[in-house]
């Protein structure tokens, strides 16, 4: 009896500073923005993949299966821990014995899990004491960052310890009363036996220290973890759960823009309520943590700070300050700071902010959108939203984005396109050279409307060596007698560049300018040589009513040359080795890998993958707006990073499939000294070359 009433009171207590705990978080989620949650059959099966499957953490095979293990170990030895609270509250012994063969089956896989998350541990541990781990380590990680990390490993490890004790005297105890002991257990079984002829008193001493010390432990954890980075044991179902669903590349709109421009552009515009079309809004993009969506907030304290992220950023990369996992940790440090003033009085200011306090613009700026950290990220954290929206604040609300991106916000507002050429000349690339191009206009005039039409995008208008490429793909399409247009000087700037850049009100002005127009001229079908505007106009477009099938030029061209369309004479690549450089708003933000590698295989030419490659690839550094600007300070430039992964293939051909990574790779290649041992095409000109066009 004197047993359950120290239990129950220990329990209690446990249970009361935990829901305290929990309730102090709650009023913090309580300040932040709405995150709408949908889908939740789609969430579900997320989680059994990525939070239970561990699918993200598998990305690194060996490492990831060890900590994968631990989890899984976590899992089946949870019902054990539930069976002690219920044999502590009713003075029972193994209740759950009743199981029968499924009892043995668990306690199996308990008593082996213990032990090898035992073993795990001690590498754990090794691994950040000794090891010196480049990921483990930044300006965001303080001592006490690894002194936590250190804490909750040792505490982890004594967790198994003491269950491994609890059944081995377990065992001990019953055989020496001469009693069959309920369960399996392949481990403690074997250490019993080192202890034989233990006497009964002795070995259920021993027993019920190992049991009160593992549940003790167990309390102690589950109160300490909400303190620590472990806190991710809690957090990181639920936040996979939460995942966002949409693509990598997508941007979440700000229908508080939409309403703006929509004023702008008609201002009589309709609303579906007088309240809506007077609500003001109180600030554009995020400034401090009252601007986060909870979701974001849910995701600083799910971070399990493993550094994936970082690892990955081509910007930290190459030793620029841009660090992802600083950038979620700060939410979290700033909500501790702020939250409890907040809490008090909804106008607490305490003269500081998220930005330029914890996060520097020069942080911000460096972003180059790739969707590395987001790709990386165990638990489905999306860093580069939240990068956005502090972008978004920046530009709009304090016009203070970089004077390089202020001019491509004017030319694109002005132009069209983020450089100075005037909109007539947006055909000059075909014209130059005499080149037969239809346009939209022209086929309507005559009745037409044909199937596809041909998305030249700023680049492949005005850049002068990704020119060459829309001729090479427009004399594939003619000479494989494609029924195409283009709209000519009707064409202006897809918006990506200015939306990644924070500048949404632009952004959203040039998409729904460029829907009417795609929805005077009846259009369907839509390729483009660019992934960037594939990608808006696959995953963004939609939410401004533009609802289009979209087709990468990669895509187009493999589906043509497989059903014959497209024919290659063959031969001409066969001595040349190719290496091919995923674009990240084709591969990452989209899961295109392998249309651009089925064109290269199809020229017959040989071909190696970079070390890093496919959902691995490492960013050209143009994304983001980068392309457009100088960089911030580092190491390197990351263009120079990438043309090295590409040196070390020793291919002489490097294939491209995007405009911006096509200047990134060519001024590499420049930079390098490398122009008489490797080439960079893209894969329209490989194929142009190979059709003798």
């Amino acid at each position: 009896m004197v047993k359950q009433i120290v239990f129950a009171a220990a329990l209690l207590i446990t249970l009361a500073i935990f829901f305290f705990t929990a309730y102090r978080y709650y009023r913090y989620f309580k300040l932040t923005k709405p995150f709408p949650v949908k889908n939740i059959g789609k969430r579900f099966w997320i989680m059994i993949e990525v939070a239970f499957g561990q699918t993200k953490i598998l990305r690194r095979p060996v490492v990831g299966l060890m900590h994968a293990l631990v989890w899984w170990g976590f899992i089946v030895i949870l019902i054990g821990s539930i069976e002690m609270i219920i044999d502590g509250l009713a003075e029972t012994e193994r209740v759950l014995s009743i199981l029968g063969p499924v009892y043995d089956f668990i306690t199996a896989a308990g008593d082996i899990f213990a032990f090898v998350i035992m073993v795990l541990i001690l590498a754990f541990l090794f691994r950040r004491i000794f090891m010196h781990i480049k990921r483990f380590n930044g300006i965001e990680m303080k001592h006490i960052s690894h002194m936590d990390a250190n804490f909750a490993l040792s505490l982890i490890f004594l967790l198994m310890v003491s269950l491994l004790g609890m059944n081995t005297f377990y065992i001990l105890t019953e055989q020496a009363q001469g009693l069959r002991y309920h369960g399996v257990f392949p481990v403690s079984a074997i250490v019993a036996g080192w202890f034989g002829g233990l006497p009964v008193h002795s070995a259920h001493l021993w027993h019920e220290i190992n049991w009160w010390a593992h549940i003790l432990w167990i309390f102690l954890f589950a109160n300490v973890l909400p303190y620590s980075k472990h806190f991710h044991v809690f957090m990181s179902v639920p936040n996979v759960f939460l995942s966002r669903l949409e693509p990598l590349g997508y941007l979440y709109n700000m229908p508080e823009i939409t309403k703006e421009v929509k004023l702008m552009m008609d201002p009589n515009a309709a609303f579906d309520t007088p309240a809506e079309k007077e609500e003001e809004v109180n600030r554009f993009g995020v400034l401090d943590v009252e601007d986060v969506t909870w979701k974001n907030y849910l995701d600083s304290l799910a971070c399990t700070e493993c550094g994936r992220c970082t690892d990955a950023c081509p910007a930290n990369i190459t030793g620029k300050k841009l660090s992802p996992r600083k950038i979620i940790m700060d939410v979290r440090a700033r909500m501790k700071e702020k939250g409890p003033g907040l809490v008090k009085d909804a106008s607490f200011d305490d003269q500081k902010a998220l930005i330029r306090d914890y996060i520097s613009e020069e942080e911000l700026w460096a972003c180059t959108t790739c969707n590395a950290c987001a790709q990386e990220c165990p638990i489905n954290i999306n860093h580069p939203t939240l990068i956005v929206d502090m972008r978004r604040y920046l530009v709009m609300e304090e016009s203070k984005g970089p004077a390089e991106l202020n001019g491509i916000f004017t030319n694109i507002e002005n132009n069209g396109a983020p450089w100075q050429f005037s909109p007539e000349d947006r055909m000059k690339w075909a014209e130059d050279v005499k080149l037969e191009v239809p346009l939209m206009a022209e086929m309507q005039a005559k009745g037409k409307s044909p199937e596809y039409l041909f998305w030249i995008g700023s680049a492949g208008a005005f850049d002068d060596r990704y020119k060459k490429v829309t001729r090479e793909f427009v004399k594939v399409l003619n000479a494989a007698g494609i029924d195409y247009a283009v709209l000519g000087t009707e064409e202006t700037d897809s918006g990506d560049v200015a939306r990644r850049a924070g500048n949404e009100m632009l952004f959203q002005m040039q998409a729904m300018m460029i829907i009417e127009t795609f929805k005077a001229y009846d259009v369907k079908k839509i390729i483009t040589c660019c992934p960037h505007d594939y990608n808006t106009f696959k995953n963004e477009y939609p939410d401004f009513g533009g609802h289009f099938e979209v087709i990468h030029h990669s895509q187009f061209l493999r589906d043509m040359i497989g059903n014959g369309t497209i024919k290659l004479n063959g031969g001409k690549f066969s001595k040349e080795l190719i290496t091919f450089h995923d674009p990240c708003y084709l591969g990452r933000a989209n899961g295109e890998y392998e249309a651009p590698r089925d064109v290269i295989k199809a020229l017959g030419a040989n071909t190696k993958e970079m070390k890093r490659c496919r959902s691995n690839a490492l960013c050209c550094g143009a994304g983001g707006g980068q392309m457009f600007k100088e960089a911030e300070k580092g190491d390197k430039e990351v263009f120079l990073e990438r043309i090295e992964d590409a040196m070390e293939t020793n291919a002489s051909i490097v294939a491209t499939a995007c405009p911006f990574c096509m200047v990134m790779m060519t001024d590499g290649i420049k930079y390098k000294n490398q122009e008489e041992v490797m080439k960079n095409y893209d894969i329209a000109e490989l194929v142009a070359m190979e059709m003798g066009l």
